[in-house]
């Protein structure tokens, strides 16, 4: 095997080198010390750090082991066809706006089904939450309909989590000059990604509207690192997974370090139906579906669940007991309840001059001055924008700016202006918590392997709605300031289903009666269980979730290599 040396003197495996190579596998009789429900960007951290500290791990995913080889530039097949996302066909949802209404058939939840999830194809925007955003019930107050309350953790509890996260996975940036970043114990590992054109069209408008505009930090390297490749600004990014490992996903970044010990084996095609309770009120392990649809119980001392925010509360729900007849660790009833995503507004622009912005990585700079709202807009939340283009050809087909030819030849002739001359003003944005939000079982439809599915029961906080027109508004404003001939404010983009950043579902807290897990992660009915995904979240964060996720991750493997050794598992 061939090795690469990183500027800091450690060795690391070449470049595709297959991480499956002498894998360790473990017989589903083998009681391991930890089974592990999902390998994505929580699963793939919980996975290396307890392999690397000596236990016996194995991470059952439901989806295939996929290679950089096989991450190609098919637009058809990512975006259209879901080549790397999860089966609406064979795991269905259905929604209603109320509990009173007839839930209708509808995909609600969308996700990446591989060997590293989501964080494989993720656009890589890695914000830290700032400081306010975990003690909010006391700083800011609660919206009524909401149930915001202070997360039982702080900034500074996580922080040197957020900085092993910078620099065991590998996060782009630049430290201080971002004036609305949290404070920080250690700079970013590596520059920031050059800057783009629309990133340059942002500065020029935040300084228009005297506003700050940043390098964004993004969790795809700007050069070598580790042994990995720096970003070779394919022009694939948005949606797309890393042909040339850059992104710092769990699948390039912790999956290999996992395997490599010798400890953890990664088993690609379970799918977990249930989390198997034993007399004495543990786990004991899991039940699942190997790739041929045969059941298996794989033992385990304990559990962790990382499987997202939709599929960890359904996977509680569907492991009821006789002693937890509402689900698995739900003597609260909070599990499913208080989903959250992120928010949405866009305006878009025209430029009298080409962008090019689908060139490189999606992000190059942001603007993070309404991270918090002031009160006297009347309005409660924040977010932060950035500008991007319409990401790839078949994209910008599908779109027309108002006035445009949406036809024929007059329409075909717009297409490279769509493309190369239009940008768009995101801004990110907060989604409050609402008890009455929430995923539960549907009684009646069944997936492809015979279990219920989920059912999400949503209507929108009318906080959430007044959030996004601020942000669509002044999306519009910035585009006006770059320069643009023609502005328009999209609104909300992202109203509608599937949605991605699947938060909150099973709540972090002190208090068992309103909460799934406390601030460990570990269950408060089941001493053996953990739940680390975003489905913890007690508020939705300021638009991009990952980076914490993954920060909550480190900080949970900690937590359970210290219980493991005082024997408490």
């Amino acid at each position: 095997m061939h090795n690469d040396t990183d500027p800091a003197g450690h060795t690391h495996p070449k470049q595709g080198t297959s991480p499956q190579a002498g894998m360790r596998r473990y017989k589903p009789s083998d009681e391991v010390d930890f089974a592990i429900v999902g390998s994505g960007a929580a699963g793939g951290v919980v996975a290396r750090q307890l392999a690397r500290a000596g236990f016996s791990v194995v991470v059952l995913e439901q989806g295939p082991w996929r290679g950089n080889a096989d991450f190609r530039h098919d637009e058809l097949w990512v975006n259209f066809q879901g080549g790397l996302t999860n089966d609406f066909k064979k795991v269905p949802n259905t929604f209603r706006a109320r509990e009173s209404d007839v839930a209708i058939e509808q995909q609600v939840a969308q996700y990446a089904m591989m060997v590293g999830g989501s964080s494989a194809h993720f656009t890589a925007n890695y914000w830290r939450f700032p400081e306010i955003e975990f003690q909010q019930a006391t700083k800011l107050g609660v919206p009524p309909g909401s149930t915001i309350a202070d997360w039982p953790i702080t900034y500074a509890d996580l922080e040197p989590y957020y900085t092993m996260v910078d620099w065991e996975c590998g996060v782009s940036g630049r430290a201080g000059v971002n004036p609305f970043e949290p404070w920080r114990s250690k700079p970013y590992p590596m520059p920031p990604l050059p800057i783009k054109s629309e990133g340059v069209l942002l500065e020029k408008a935040a300084k228009k509207l005297g506003w700050h505009a940043a390098p964004a930090p993004m969790a795809i390297l700007s050069q070598p690192y580790r042994g990995r490749s720096g970003c070779v600004s394919c022009g694939f990014c948005f949606g797309f997974a890393c042909e040339v490992g850059a992104k710092s996903g769990s699948i390039n970044a912790m999956i290999p370090d996992a395997v490599k010990t010798g400890k953890c084996e990664i088993r690609p095609g379970s799918y977990v139906r249930k989390v198997e309770l034993g007399a004495n009120g543990r786990v004991t392990g899991v039940k699942y579906f190997d790739s041929s649809k045969t059941e298996q119980f794989q033992r385990a001392k304990a559990v962790v669940v990382c499987a997202n925010g939709a599929e960890t509360p359904r996977l509680m729900l569907n492991s009821a007991t006789n002693e937890f007849p509402d689900g698995l660790a739900n003597s609260s009833g909070y599990v499913g309840r208080n989903l959250m995503s992120n928010y949405n507004s866009a305006g878009m622009g025209m430029f009298p001059h080409e962008v090019n912005g689908w060139k490189g990585a999606v992000v190059s700079r942001i603007v993070h001055d309404p991270v918090i709202l002031p009160k006297d807009l009347g309005i409660y939340g924040g977010g932060g924008f950035d500008f991007r283009s319409m990401m790839t050809p078949m994209n910008a087909a599908l779109q027309t700016m108002p006035g445009m030819p949406r036809w024929g030849s007059a329409w075909k002739k717009s297409l490279s202006k769509m493309l190369s001359n239009t940008c768009l003003a995101i801004g990110h944005t907060t989604q409050l918590p609402v008890y009455t939000n929430r995923f539960d079982l549907d009684p009646t439809l069944k997936d492809a392997w015979g279990a219920p599915v989920l059912r999400l029961t949503f209507a929108d906080h009318q906080n959430d709605l007044e959030v996004m027109k601020w942000f669509g508004a002044k999306g519009k404003e910035l585009l006006d300031a770059a320069g643009a001939d023609t502005a328009v404010d999209l609104g909300a983009i992202q109203q509608g289903y599937p949605t991605v950043h699947l938060l909150g579902t099973c709540r972090m807290g002190n208090d068992p009666k309103t909460s799934v897990v406390n601030g460990d992660h570990r269950a408060h009915d089941v001493p053996n269980l953990f739940l680390v995904d975003g489905s913890s979240f007690v508020t939705s964060g300021r638009g991009q979730p990952t980076m914490t996720i993954q920060a909550l991750a480190f900080r949970a493997a900690d937590k359970m290599i210290g219980a493991a050794k005082r024997h408490e598992l």
